[in-house]
């Protein structure tokens, strides 16, 4: 299994397979045809249908700039591999075709195309979590300290950085107002809402406090802020506000927050291993879900969970988030996006009491629920899959907030 530095990747939103994975390829095509001089790229699928509002073309023209580069939709098209596909074309002066590439935007930044697998760093010789609390078990240790073992200790100056990048985010976040960019014209809240529960005190203010954290980020990242992903951009909120709100609320020191991304960058990163993050894939409970399984995780551990215990909640945080259906309006990361961080941060805290009053033990494995969610990912109809064409995306020539 790969490295947790390939579910924390530090970047500007608003979509981690819509702006950063694109930019990347785009890169990379862009150095190995360096004697081309126009160039051509048919975006597929989901990546076509909701590109414009994620800004892929931004993306693409800023890593063309200068060349002249023709993008070409074609939303109805679903290459067999994946549904966030793009094929590259460059020519010489004579339009004589040089080289051509069709690439794959998987999910948190990740690419893949039709000749090799995903980029990946391999660290980890285990893929279960089963198979990860049993070596726990025999050894002795916590979960972020499997971390430990196979990223070494390179990695708490990563996660360092990750936290400072969130903890940035939240503060740049709480501070800005206005409108977001895009058609919708969605007003930014996080401000106002760390107003308003100044007002408040005791379990309201704190739950208040946590929802401005999820909204501050996840509005920067929907404003093309820096943000990290946790798995992905769409669901980058959910994570830093219940780190936030344990930093906040119990004084948590910094390095049993690093703890804590250790952990919740491990069950992304199975989540990503065995099924997908990728809403265009299986839908937002592969985004928003699998940010709500990290996050249960995290504050399982920074409240003294025990390795089942943190277990538990992150299954409860991925099976509770089950079907969910990714159908942005107007094909932005706003809405449903921006609340559902919101609330799957508040999920996380009642997954972790839950967990904590428990044993650990349960009937469901956080392993069969990851395979659940794949399977119910397949099965969604495309509609529901990141295409802007079905459930709240039919509402989006209703401004109303």
């Amino acid at each position: 299994m790969e490295s947790i530095r390939e579910i924390y990747k530090i970047g500007h939103g608003p979509s981690s397979s819509h702006t950063m994975g694109p930019r990347k390829a785009a890169e990379q095509f862009l150095k190995q045809t360096s004697g081309a001089t126009h160039y051509r790229t048919t975006i597929y699928g989901s990546l076509a249908a909701t590109g414009k509002g994620h800004l892929t073309d931004q993306a693409l023209e800023e890593v063309f700039s200068g060349i002249p580069c023709e993008l070409i939709w074609e939303p109805e098209i679903f290459l067999p591999r994946h549904p966030n596909a793009l094929k590259f074309e460059a020519f010489s002066a004579d339009s004589s075709l040089l080289k051509e590439w069709t690439v794959y935007s998987i999910g948190g930044g990740a690419l893949a195309d039709d000749t090799t697998e995903p980029e990946t760093h391999l660290v980890y010789p285990l893929g279960k979590l089963d198979d990860i609390l049993n070596w726990c078990n025999e050894n002795g240790k916590q979960l972020w300290e499997y971390v430990d073992e196979f990223e070494g200790p390179e990695i708490w100056e990563f996660l360092e950085l990750v936290w400072q990048t969130m903890e940035e985010a939240i503060a740049r976040g709480l501070k800005q107002q206005g409108t977001l960019p895009g058609g919708l014209k969605l007003p930014r809240k996080a401000s106002s809402f760390e107003l308003k529960a100044q007002n408040f005190s005791g379990p309201f203010k704190k739950r208040s406090l946590l929802f401005a954290y999820a909204l501050a980020v996840s509005e920067e990242n929907a404003a093309g802020g820096l943000i990290v992903t946790a798995p992905t951009c769409g669901a980058c909120g959910v994570l830093p506000a219940v780190l936030k709100h344990y930093r906040k609320v119990y004084k948590t020191e910094k390095n049993q927050i690093y703890k804590a991304l250790a952990t919740a960058g491990l069950i992304g990163n199975l989540v990503k291993h065995n099924a997908s993050i990728s809403g265009a894939e299986v839908g937002c409970q592969g985004e928003v879900g699998t940010a709500c399984a990290m996050a249960s995780a995290a504050a399982n551990q920074l409240m003294g969970g025990t390795i089942y215990q943190i277990e538990y909640a992150a299954e409860m945080g991925l099976e509770h988030h089950l079907g969910l259906t990714c159908d942005p309006v107007a094909g932005l990361v706003q809405i449903p996006c921006i609340e559902r961080n919101a609330f799957a941060a508040e999920r996380a805290l009642a997954h972790n009491t839950y967990a904590l009053m428990s044993d650990g033990k349960h009937r469901i494995s956080f392993d069969e629920v990851v395979e659940t969610m794949y399977r119910t990912g397949k099965d969604l109809s495309n509609y529901y899959k990141e295409t802007s064409k079905a459930g709240l995306a039919l509402f989006s020539a209703l401004p109303k907030c």
